[in-house]
C-alpha cells in the first residue's frame, strides 16, 4: 500500500483558518485587564458562632470581580485578622508606638550620624605598634568558680577581694606583642562575662577596675587609640550587664518596664542596687578607673531620677580636668562623649564644655613634661599629634552633628585663635559638615598655610579638606585656585605614601569640576611621581581608586582614550591580578555606559588591548565564574562594535578578536552567532538577491563559522550552532555549505554522552538531544535533497546514527524521536510544505509530488513504526507496563493527528493502541475520554465520516 494512503493530506491554509480564535466586539466600559485592581479592607461583623466572621461588603473599584477575592469569599484575611484584634488595645498600641517613634525621632541621633563601631577596626588597624607591651594581670585571669555555698564562707571571700580590690594578688606580664597583648584583652572579656554570670559581682567589678587603669598607662604610646578601643569595649559591656541586671529586677508579674519608664516605676529593690553600684564606684581611689566606670554605668542614673544623667555629665567632665597627660585625657573626653550619645543626645551643652575644656588645656600638649616622654619613646611630634585624631574627631562629630551654623562658625573661631592648631583644623575638617567646609575652602586653605610645619603634616591636612571637597562644591569662582593651591603642596611630597594618598582624594575633586586637560596633568603628575624606584607597587589600591574615579567621571570612552596619560597610568598597574581587576572595572563602565555602537579606532584598539589582558590571565587554575565574568565583559565589548554597512570591515575584526580570544569559549560562541547575524544583515540588505560580491562575502561568513564550531568543546554547543549556521547557510542560498553543517551534525550525535555537565551539575543528556533533534527535523522538512546523494539522504542518515545511539534502559526518548520522525515523514508527503525557506527550492517543489519520492518516505515510514511497536512489546513486563500505556496512548494520538485512518490496516493499527493504553489498568482515563470527544467532534467536519466507525471501535475503562 502507497503512503499516499497512510498520511493525510493537509490543507494548512484552511486549517489555521479554523484554528484561528474568533474575533468578538468588546465594549471594555470602565473595566480594563491592566487597570489596577484596587482591594479595599472587608468589613466583617461577628457571627453568634466563637470565633467565625463573614464579609458583609467589600468594594473594589473594578467592575469585574477580582480573581483572588472570589477564591477567598470577599473575605481578606488580613481584615480579618484586624477586625478579630480589640480596636482599644491595637490603637493604643499604635498610639505609644508613634509617640515613641516621634520622641526618638527628637531626641536619638538618626541613620546620619556615624556611630563609634564604624570607626573602631580603622582605628585598630591604624595604630599598631611591633614593641613589647605589658599588662597588670590579677587573680582574675584564672577561670570563674563559684564560690562555698555556707553564707559565712560568701562572706569571708567577698570581705578578701574587696582588699584586695587595688593592692595584692597582681603581677605584671612583661614583653607581650601586640597579639598576645589583645588576646589577653579578650581573655579578661570573657572573664568578666563568666564572672558575672556565676554571680560574681566584685570579682567582674575587680576586672573593669584593672583594665580601666591600663588607659594610664602610655608607655607604648602608638599603640594608646587601639588599647582604647579594646578596654572600652569591655567597660561598654560591664555597663550594658548592670544595666541588664538592674532592669531585670524591675519586673512586675513579669511585665517589664517600657523603654521610656519614669523613675517612679522602678521598685526599692532595683533602686537600693542600682545605688550600690554608684557608691561601690564612688569608693574607687584612682581617679582614671573611678571616672571610667562610672561613666561606662552612665545610663543606669536613669532608675535614680529624671536629671540623674543632665547631673552627672557636668560633674564627669569637671573630673577630666584632673588628669594630668593630655593624650590620656582627651581620650577620656572622648569616652565621655561616646556614653553621653548614647544615653542622652539632647544634652549637647555638656558635650560642648567638655569639647571647650579641652580646647583650654590643648596647650599642654606642647608642655615640657610631653615633650620628655616623646624624647624617651622616641616618637617624633608629626606622629604623635596623629595619636590625637581619632578623639578630636569623635568628640567633634558628636558636636557637630545637626549643630547650627552659628556654633560651628564660633568653634572655627576658637580654633583660629590657638597657636599651632593643625591638629584641631584636621579634625575640624573631618567632624564638620562637607558643605560648611566646602563653602569655606579659601578660608581653610589660609588656615593650612598659616600651619606650622614641624606640628601637623600639611599634606593630612590637604588629605582632609579634598575629602570634603569630593562630597560637596566650593564656590565657583574658587575651583580653580583652590586646586593650584593644593596640588602645589601635594606636588612637592617626596615620600611616594603621603602623595598618593593625597593625589587620590584630589583627582576626585579634578575630575568632577575640570576638563581633560586638568585630568591629563594630574595622571602625568601621579606617574612622575610613582615610577621611580616601583613605587607603585606599595600603591595599588590608590592607584586602583584614581582609575575608579576617573572612569566614573569620564565615561565618554572617546574623550578617556583621548587623555593622553591614561594609557601610560594603566602601565603602571604591573602586578597581574591587580591589572585584570583594572581591566574589568573599564570594561564594566564601557558596557555600562556606552549607549551606542562604535567604531571608532582609538575606542577599539585601546579595549582590544584592555580585553586581551584579560583574556591572557586565564590559566589551568582559572575558576569557572571567573572565565564566565570575563567572557561576558568581552562578549559585551564585541556586541557594542559596529561598522555600519562596512560588512567586511566588520568581519575581519572578528576574525581578529577570534585570533586574540581562542582561550574563552562563549567568546567564540559569541563571535559566530555574531557572523551568522552579519551573513543575515547581509541577506537583508540584498532583499535575499545576491551579487557575486556578496554572495562570495555570505560564504565567507559561513566558512568563518564552520571552522570555528570543531574547536568548542560543549558538545550541545557544537551541535546547536551547526544547526543554526546550516539555517543561516541555507537561508543565503549555500546549499552545499548548508549540507555540509547538517552532515557534521549527523555525524556529531554519536559522540552525545549519557551524562553532561549543566551549571556545574552532571545531568542525564537525554532530554537535551530530544530537543535537539526535533529541532533538527523542523529545519530538514525545507533542506532540498542533494542531486548526487539519494532521495532524504540527511534524514535517513539521522536515522542510522539515532538506530546505533545506545539510549538508556528506562527511557523511552528513542520512541519519542520515532513519532516525531513521523510527523516529519508526514510533513513530506503534502503537495506544499506548511513553510518554506525564500528562495530556495525544497523537496515539494523539486518532486512536485513523485510516486517515487512518496514511495520512498512509505518505506521509510514503515520502518519507524515497525521500530515503535518493537519498543513498545519490550515494555510487556510487570513494571513498566505503566511506560507502555503512556507511549502506545503517545502514538496513537500521533496517528489520529497526521496519518490518514481511512487507510484499514492504520485504522486497525490506531484501534490496537488504544486497546494496548487500557488493557493493564494504568490508563489515563481523564485524556482519553477528552480523545474520543475529540474524535467525535471531528467526525461531524466534511470527509471525517470515518472518524464514527472509529469512534465505536474505541471502548473505555470502566470507572470501577
Amino acid at each position: 500500500s502507497s503512503f499516499l494512503r497512510h498520511a493525510r493530506s493537509r490543507n494548512y491554509v484552511s486549517e489555521s483558518e479554523v484554528c484561528k480564535l474568533e474575533s468578538v466586539p468588546l465594549d471594555f466600559g470602565d473595566y480594563h485587564p491592566l487597570k489596577p485592581i484596587t482591594v479595599t479592607e472587608s468589613k466583617t461583623k461577628k457571627m453568634n458562632r466563637k470565633g467565625s466572621t463573614s464579609s458583609t461588603s467589600s468594594s473594589s473599584s473594578s467592575s469585574m470581580m477580582d480573581p483572588l477575592s472570589s477564591v477567598l469569599d470577599g473575605t481578606d484575611p488580613l481584615s480579618l485578622f484586624a477586625a478579630a484584634a480589640d480596636p482599644v488595645m491595637t490603637t493604643a498600641t499604635m498610639d505609644s508606638t508613634r509617640k515613641k517613634r516621634d520622641k526618638d525621632d527628637c531626641s536619638a541621633v538618626g541613620n546620619d550620624f556615624e556611630p563609634w563601631s564604624s570607626k573602631r577596626g580603622e582605628i585598630l588597624a591604624r595604630y599598631t605598634t611591633t614593641e613589647k607591651l605589658s599588662i597588670v594581670s590579677g587573680s582574675f585571669f584564672r577561670k570563674a568558680t563559684t564560690t562555698g555555698s555556707a553564707v559565712s564562707e560568701k562572706v569571708r571571700t567577698r570581705l578578701e577581694e574587696l582588699d584586695d580590690l587595688e593592692e595584692g594578688s597582681q603581677k605584671e606580664l612583661l614583653n607581650l606583642t601586640q597579639q598576645d597583648y589583645m588576646n589577653r584583652i579578650e581573655e579578661l572579656n570573657q572573664s568578666l562575662k563568666d564572672a558575672w554570670s556565676s554571680d560574681q559581682k566584685v570579682k567582674a567589678l575587680k576586672i573593669v577596675i584593672q583594665c580601666s587603669k591600663l588607659l594610664s598607662d602610655t608607655t607604648v604610646i602608638q599603640f594608646y587609640p587601639s588599647k582604647f578601643v579594646l578596654i572600652t569595649d569591655i567597660l561598654d559591656t560591664f555597663g550594658k550587664l548592670v544595666y541588664e541586671r538592674i532592669l531585670s529586677m524591675c519586673v512586675d508579674n513579669r511585665v517589664s518596664l517600657p523603654d521610656n519608664f519614669s523613675p517612679e516605676s522602678v521598685n526599692d529593690t532595683a533602686k537600693e542596687t542600682c545605688l550600690n553600684w554608684f557608691f561601690k564606684i564612688a569608693s574607687i581611689r584612682e581617679l582614671i578607673p573611678r571616672f571610667y566606670v562610672e561613666a561606662a554605668i552612665l545610663k543606669c542614673n536613669k532608675f535614680l531620677s529624671k536629671t540623674g544623667i543632665s547631673e552627672c555629665l557636668p560633674r564627669l567632665t569637671s573630673m577630666i580636668r584632673g588628669i594630668g597627660d593630655p593624650l590620656v585625657a582627651v581620650y577620656a573626653r572622648a569616652y565621655l562623649c561616646r556614653v553621653g550619645v548614647e544615653v542622652a543626645p539632647q544634652l549637647k551643652e555638656s558635650l560642648n564644655k567638655n569639647f571647650f575644656d579641652f580646647l583650654l588645656t590643648f596647650k599642654q600638649i606642647h608642655e615640657d613634661t610631653v615633650q620628655n616622654q616623646l624624647v624617651v619613646q622616641c616618637v617624633e611630634i608629626p606622629l604623635y599629634l596623629t595619636l590625637y585624631s581619632p578623639a578630636i574627631d569623635w568628640i567633634l562629630q558628636c558636636i557637630a552633628y545637626r549643630a547650627p551654623e552659628v556654633l560651628l562658625t564660633e568653634m572655627m573661631e576658637r580654633c583660629k585663635k590657638l597657636g599651632n592648631n593643625a591638629l584641631l583644623l584636621n579634625s575640624v575638617m573631618s567632624a564638620f559638615r562637607a558643605e560648611f567646609i566646602a563653602a569655606r575652602s579659601m578660608d581653610f586653605i589660609g588656615m593650612i598655610k598659616e600651619c606650622d610645619e614641624s606640628g601637623f603634616p600639611k599634606h593630612l591636612l590637604f588629605r582632609s579638606l579634598g575629602l570634603n571637597l569630593a562630597l560637596a562644591d566650593p564656590p565657583e569662582n574658587d575651583r580653580l585656585q583652590i586646586l593650584n593651591e593644593a596640588w602645589k603642596v601635594i606636588t612637592k611630597l617626596k615620600n611616594p605614601q603621603d602623595y598618593i594618598n593625597c593625589a587620590e582624594v584630589w583627582v576626585e575633586y579634578t575630575c568632577r569640576h575640570f576638563t581633560k586637560r586638568e585630568v591629563n596633568t594630574v595622571l602625568a603628575d601621579v606617574i612622575k611621581h610613582m615610577t621611580p624606584d616601583r613605587a607603585f607597587e606599595d600603591a595599588y589600591p590608590q592607584l586602583q581608586s584614581i582609575i575608579q574615579k576617573v572612569i566614573t567621571y569620564i565615561y565618554d570612552f572617546s574623550l578617556l582614550f583621548s587623555v593622553e596619560k591614561f594609557l601610560p597610568f594603566l602601565d603602571m598597574f604591573q602586578k597581574e591580578s591587580v591589572r585584570v581587576e583594572v581591566c574589568k572595572c573599564i570594561m564594566e563602565s564601557f558596557i555600562k555606559h556606552q549607549q551606542e555602537s562604535t567604531k571608532d579606532p582609538v575606542i577599539l584598539n585601546a579595549l582590544l588591548h584592555i580585553c586581551k589582558t584579560m583574556h591572557d590571565s586565564v590559566n589551568a587554575l582559572t575558576l569557572e565564574d571567573e572565565k564566565r565574568m570575563l567572557a561576558a565583559l568581552i562578549n559585551g565589548f564585541i556586541k557594542m562594535v559596529s561598522f555600519g554597512r562596512d560588512f567586511e570591515q566588520q568581519l575581519s575584526f572578528y576574525v581578529e578578536a577570534r585570533s586574540m580570544f581562542c582561550n574563552l569559549e562563549p567568546v567564540l560562541v559569541q563571535l559566530i552567532h555574531s557572523v551568522n547575524q552579519l551573513a543575515m544583515e547581509t541577506r537583508k540588505v540584498m532583499k535575499a538577491n545576491h551579487s557575486r560580491k556578496t554572495a562570495a562575502f555570505v560564504r565567507a561568513c559561513v566558512a568563518f563559522c564552520f571552522i570555528t564550531i570543531p574547536s568548542l568543546s560543549g558538545i550541545f554547543t557544537r551541535l546547536n550552532l551547526y544547526l543554526h549556521s546550516g539555517q543561516v547557510a541555507l537561508a543565503n542560498q549555500c546549499l552545499s555549505q548548508a549540507d555540509a553543517f547538517f552532515k557534521a551534525a549527523v555525524s556529531l550525535v554519536p559522540e552525545v554522552p549519557k551524562m553532561i555537565s549543566v551549571d556545574g551539575k552532571m545531568r542525564p543528556s537525554d532530554a537535551f538531544l530530544l530537543e535537539f533533534l526535533c529541532n533538527f527535523f523542523s529545519t530538514l522538512l525545507v533542506v532540498p535533497d542533494h542531486p548526487e546523494q539519494g532521495v532524504l539522504f540527511l534524514v535517513r542518515g539521522l536515522l542510522n546514527v539515532i538506530q546505533d545511539y545506545t539510549w538508556e534502559d528506562n527511557s523511552d526518548d528513542k520512541v519519542r524521536i520515532y513519532t516525531n520522525v513521523l510527523h516529519l515523514l508526514s510533513a513530506m508527503t503534502q503537495e506544499a510544505y506548511i513553510y518554506h525557506v525564500d528562495k530556495v527550492d525544497s523537496n515539494d517543489t523539486l518532486y512536485g509530488g513523485d510516486s517515487k519520492f512518496l514511495a520512498e518516505i512509505n518505506k521509510l515510514c514503515e520502518t519507524v513504526i515497525a521500530q515503535i511497536l518493537d519498543h513498545l512489546k519490550t515494555l510487556g513486563k510487570e513494571e513498566t507496563l505503566k511506560r507502555q500505556s503512556q507511549l502506545a496512548l503517545y502514538f496513537f494520538n500521533t496517528i489520529l493527528a497526521h496519518g490518514d485512518l481511512r487507510n484499514n490496516k492504520l485504522n486497525q493499527l490506531s484501534v490496537n493502541l488504544w486497546n494496548l493504553a487500557l488493557k493493564h489498568g494504568f490508563a489515563d482515563t481523564k485524556t482519553m475520554v477528552k480523545t474520543l470527544e475529540y474524535i467525535k467532534r471531528r467526525s461531524k467536519q466534511p470527509e471525517m465520516s470515518h472518524f464514527t466507525d472509529l469512534a465505536l471501535r474505541l471502548p473505555l475503562q470502566s470507572r470501577t
